[in-house]
């Protein structure tokens, strides 16, 4: 914003009517308020300086030179209904005197949400250039993408998280797990260090932030981070770390029984020479988002995979749909796993900054950008918004006039149209289902309506886990160890559903007679051909039968006692033969693999009932011999 105002902001030069009192013409004691006023500006005491301006009015109400830089000030301020009245003065007492803050003029009506005044405004200035001002013709832009889409303004009811969380300090960067029960922000304490703040919620509100502590916290900056959804890890930005690669670099620190650990260096192809900062980690923690700002390219947003060896990938920059030649920065990629939000001022805007989402395709890719819209975003910087995994509380940071002295913490709900996928979460425990022992384990979430990879996480050293989930989906679940065979299972997440599901999930050592229902094997009725979404568990087992070449199986197909049992007996055969028939085309042996149907003669659950028959009715896996 200072930018657009430079060429106007000192010294305030007019040529008036004579009737008009000036700089020249003003009265000694009003040249004094106004030159301490220029002053004040010049030190960034916008606030001081309304304090000289007024001065000089109340000894001259004409002083046109005071008008037009008080609304200057204003607009620096963002006090926009100040800054309107006071320019309108200016215009008043000598229309031709407003032309050097015309600028200033139209973003305070833009900033009241006037658009097409600020249009006017602008268009009157460009007539009157010869050469036509950058600023100007984007300020220009911004106007016309705000009259077409203000027509439509989306619902916005900010509310201050309160006296728990905000302070006279500037807090922001907010971010949440999962449950919505942690909550972590940065503060700047006193105006100099930074450091993380975290407060718990009860069942009605947010409990006091307190100071995080070391060894999080130290005498360095820390800032812009983000607590993982299950709230084991943060990772956050540190700048002039005495092992920093740059300037800024990405730091994390795990959680365990005993506390924080201290905080460690992301390390190279992350970190580099270059500004790296404001990262977002996915809801599974395999995936991080983060800002890379560089000479030549500018801030734009990056993301990284991590790999088995506990290392990250060389980050790769997000494609054009998200970074553009201007500015991207403060990327949240929401616990659905699915949707981005993030701010530029390279797509078309209000503004400024203005924040963004783009959703996730079956290919993988992002699809376009949306604006969130007005008034949400505005004239002014937009920035860092993070949404619960409800998918329509968002949190973001705000210095409105309800706030506590500075930047404060603010909640909303945000319109249907703008929300991820509402995501619950899995949770439970691994353990060895002959010893009882926890196991630490891989656990992979696949959507299968698209076959896309949801989620994938290890469970800790105490064998618990928690995976988030959107609802209103199907899930295969699947639990891998080397030395066991795999846990298979699948269920649906209702679009209703507000409870958290928990499962406990033993692994079977792989020994002779050990044997799994492999539960996500589809078949249609009375039918033996295999479903598409069955290839993810066939590929899983494909996998297992290559690790272990020694092991030989029975692939054993049942049926519920629905028909007769011959024909029973002839279904659950041809499935067996099927599954068979598909692990033999991926290169499995056939003499490692024995396909054979009991028909209904094996039930494990009460036929009498759907919910028996549908249990009964299943493909398993046995191990005859290692």
């Amino acid at each position: 914003m200072k930018s657009l105002l430079t060429g106007c902001i000192l010294f305030f030069c007019l040529h008036l009517q004579a009737q008009v009192v000036t700089y020249e013409t003003a009265k000694k004691k009003a040249q004094a308020s106004f030159d301490n006023a220029i002053n004040a500006i010049r030190n960034y005491q916008d606030e001081e300086a309304i304090r000289f301006l007024q001065e000089a009015l109340r000894i001259e109400p004409n002083f046109a030179d005071v008008y037009g830089q008080m609304g200057i000030s204003y607009v620096q301020l963002k006090k926009y209904t100040e800054a309107i009245a006071s320019f309108e003065k200016l215009k008043q007492l000598d229309s031709t005197a407003l032309r050097p803050a015309m600028l200033a003029y139209s973003r305070a009506l833009a900033g009241n949400g006037r658009f097409a005044d600020a249009l006017q405004v602008i268009d009157q200035y460009l007539a009157g250039s010869k050469n036509k001002n950058p600023n100007a013709v984007k300020l220009k832009a911004n106007y016309e993408f705000a009259i077409q889409s203000a027509n439509k303004p989306v619902p916005f009811e900010p509310h201050n998280l309160g006296d728990q969380i905000n302070s006279k300090d500037p807090e922001y960067f907010p971010s949440l797990t999962i449950d919505d029960k942690t909550l972590i922000f940065t503060r700047r304490v006193n105006g100099k260090n930074e450091d993380f703040f975290i407060s718990q919620r009860d069942s009605t509100q947010w409990k006091p932030a307190t100071n995080m502590g070391e060894p999080v916290n130290s005498a360095f900056n820390e800032g812009a981070q983000q607590i993982s959804q299950d709230g084991q890890m943060l990772v956050f930005t540190g700048c002039e770390f005495p092992d920093g690669k740059g300037s800024c670099d990405l730091y994390y620190s795990l959680k365990t029984k005993d506390g924080w650990q201290s905080p460690q260096n992301l390390g190279l192809p992350v970190n580099t020479r270059d500004w790296e900062s404001q990262p977002s980690l996915s809801a599974d923690k395999q995936t991080l988002y983060f800002v890379r700002e560089t000479p030549n390219a500018g801030a734009d947003i990056f993301m990284t995979k991590h790999l088995p060896n506990g290392r990250w990938s060389a980050p790769e920059r997000l494609g054009p749909n998200i970074n553009t030649p201007g500015r991207e920065t403060t990327p949240f990629i929401h616990a659905d796993n699915q949707t981005l939000f993030f701010s530029s001022n390279g797509h078309p805007g209000y503004g400024g900054m203005d924040i963004f989402y783009c959703r996730r395709q079956a290919d993988g890719s992002w699809g376009p950008a949306t604006n969130l819209g007005y008034p949400i975003n505005t004239i002014d910087e937009d920035a860092s918004l993070v949404v619960a995994a409800d998918g329509k509380t968002a949190y973001f940071a705000s210095d409105r006039t309800d706030s506590r002295g500075a930047l404060d913490i603010y909640s909303f709900e945000l319109y249907p149209e703008a929300r991820p996928l509402p995501t619950l979460y899995v949770k439970g425990y691994v353990y060895d289902s002959t010893t009882h022992q926890r196991l630490t384990a891989d656990l992979e979430l696949t959507d299968l309506a698209t076959g896309f990879t949801t989620a994938l996480v290890k469970s800790n050293d105490s064998g618990e886990y928690l995976v988030p989930l959107p609802v209103g989906k199907a899930y295969a679940f699947n639990v891998n160890k080397k030395g066991y065979l795999f846990y298979s299972d699948n269920f649906t997440l209702p679009a209703q559903a507000s409870t958290p599901p928990e499962k406990n999930i033993p692994l079977q050592p792989i020994t002779a007679n050990a044997t799994i229902v492999l539960h996500n094997i589809f078949f249609e009725s009375k039918q033996f051909t295999l479903q598409p979404a069955s290839e993810i568990e066939l590929d899983r087992l494909v996998k297992l039968m290559q690790d272990n070449p020694g092991l030989v199986t029975e692939i054993s197909g049942h049926t519920d006692n629905v028909g007769a049992d011959k024909d029973n007996l002839l279904l659950s055969t041809n499935r067996a033969k099927a599954v068979v028939t598909y692990l033999t085309q991926k290169g499995i042996a056939p003499e490692r693999l024995r396909a054979k149907g009991y028909g209904e003669t094996q039930p494990v659950a009460d036929n009498s009932t759907e919910e028996g028959r549908a249990k009964n009715r299943r493909t398993e896996f046995k191990v005859i011999s290692l």
